[in-house]
């Protein structure tokens, strides 16, 4: 139980940089669905989408290879060092095959007239690539304050730089032009629009490269060719893995555009839709980040150790992932109608794909969890293959639901796509874990509390007086009350206990 508790120790401090942070970028989705029509906020989401797949590209694995050799080595250190070398090199590569093929790298992405926001776009992804090394020292130091510290810089500094250049700079250009005119005319001012969005990116990550000056420089450089080969023999097949992963996560903002040839600002829409509404899904998605975060660091050191204590572990983990990320679930939807007032009313008719997204991101957390068996058994190929079996899926789906329904409600064959893929890479790693590397998972207790939190969900959506809506959240809260009181009455835990005792 101690190590779980170190778990939840780790999970809530990178919860907090991870939850917070997420919440306050959160809460630039009204700003941009606002100011920006759907086609122009569907290029940002387009955008990013690939910045996400690029950043997985140009990691190649190493994060995760990181955590496994520095438990495994001697000399963390090098193993620390090496894979800095190498993820440094890539990236400095990157920018430059992006800045010599920028024009046809942008015609491909469908967006030649959009060469500045690519180039940009391209420098972020090669800082962020490189800095995701220092930020995994830091997660096996276990140094996750720093971390947090950090990442919250990052989101602040990203978020003062939007409000700056997107709502202070049109006012200062109007009334003071002298005291932006040098930089903010030049680059096309007000008419630059979701630029600047890229641009306040751009900046806030090269603050976090500075802020890791001193993970970077106070380490005795060391580089072994020899470690590094092992590194990428264990990493590559993660390299296919992560890359088919964030792909399938993204699918729909990636195929949508080129499914609608001739509807180009309706696809645009369509995307922007779809992309404003998984913002209000982001809940369970910040909570598997923070999850993930903590748990690669924690398998690999209780690796180290033997016996079934580790594998009871494991398994506790997994039943408390579910437990809260069905509580979540719960709270998401029950309020929804508050919720939904973080976009733009424009962007309500989208809101049909928080349910089914919610469910898919937690499918999608239980398989990560169900990863450590091919991690820990150094059968990454495995990984892979499970990885583009949910690619094959999710793009087949995509490719046959999206045209399907059409304009304008395509988007919900992608949420559709998105929890079929899950649910069936989920359900294919738990049995095949079984035979590799056998887990008693309390499968019985999961599904007991699933089909109590569906339950819960179906009586809290017939609660609702329109003319009464205070009376509807309040029941609405006695019912997340009885999830957490059941839970806590199964499982025995202490609360309760600890509450009498202090009075």
């Amino acid at each position: 139980m101690a190590g779980i508790k170190a778990l939840a120790r780790q999970t809530a401090v990178y919860g907090l940089s991870s939850i917070v942070g997420r919440f306050l970028n959160w809460g630039l989705v009204p700003l941009y669905v606002y100011l920006f029509p759907a086609e122009q906020y569907g290029i940002v989401s387009y955008l990013y989408s690939f910045t996400a797949v690029m950043l997985v590209i140009l990691n190649y694995g190493m994060e995760t290879g990181f955590f496994r050799f520095a438990n495994s080595e001697s000399d963390p250190d090098k193993v620390y060092t090496t894979a800095m070398t190498s993820v440094g090199l890539t990236s400095i590569l990157f920018i430059v095959v992006v800045t010599v093929l920028l024009r046809p790298v942008s015609v491909a992405m469908t967006l030649p007239s959009h060469e500045w926001y690519v180039w940009i776009m391209a420098f972020i992804v090669a800082i962020d690539a490189f800095t995701n090394i220092p930020f995994a020292y830091l997660r096996y130091r276990n140094k996750a304050w720093r971390f947090a510290a950090i990442k919250l810089i990052n989101i602040g500094v990203n978020i003062g730089l939007n409000l700056f250049f997107i709502l202070l700079c049109p006012v200062l250009e109007r009334h003071f032009p002298s005291t932006v005119g040098w930089f903010y005319t030049p680059l096309g001012g007000q008419a630059f629009g979701i630029g600047w969005i890229f641009v306040a990116n751009l900046l806030s990550s090269l603050t976090v490269l500075l802020l890791l000056v001193p993970e970077i420089i106070r380490k005795h450089w060391q580089f072994d060719g020899h470690l590094l080969r092992c590194m990428l023999t264990y990493s590559w097949p993660l390299l296919v893995l992560g890359v088919a992963g964030i792909m399938s996560q993204n699918m729909g903002q990636l195929t949508i555009p080129y499914l609608f040839a001739g509807h180009e600002d309706a696809a645009r829409s369509m995307v922007g839709i779809y992309a404003a509404n998984m913002k209000i899904a982001v809940v369970m998605v910040m909570f598997t980040q923070a999850f993930r975060y903590a748990y690669e660091p924690f398998i690999f050191s209780q690796a180290r150790g033997r016996g079934e204590d580790n594998r009871k572990a494991y398994c506790d983990a997994m039943k408390y992932f579910v437990i809260f990320g069905l509580f979540i679930f719960l709270g998401v939807m029950y309020y929804l109608p508050i919720l939904r007032h973080f976009i733009s009313p424009a962007y309500w008719e989208g809101l049909r794909v928080v349910p089914l997204m919610m469910i898919a991101e937690l499918c999608f957390g239980v398989f990560f969890n169900l990863s450590l068996w091919y991690k820990l058994t150094d059968r990454t190929r495995w990984g892979m293959w499970l990885s583009l079996i949910c690619f094959v899926l999710m793009l087949g789906l995509n490719l046959w639901l999206v045209p399907v329904i059409g304009i304008p409600d395509g988007y919900m064959g992608s949420a559709w796509a998105a929890l079929i893929s899950y649910a069936a890479v989920m359900v294919l790693s738990y049995f095949l874990g079984r035979h590799y590397y056998p887990i008693p998972y309390e499968i019985g207790t999961m599904g007991l509390y699933t089909l109590c939190a569906a339950v819960l969900y179906f009586v809290g959506m017939k609660i609702e007086w329109t003319g009464a809506m205070w009376l509807t959240y309040t029941l609405r809260a006695l019912l997340l009350i009885l999830y957490l009181g059941a839970v806590v009455l199964r499982e025995r835990l202490p609360l309760p206990r600890q509450l009498l005792k202090k009075r």
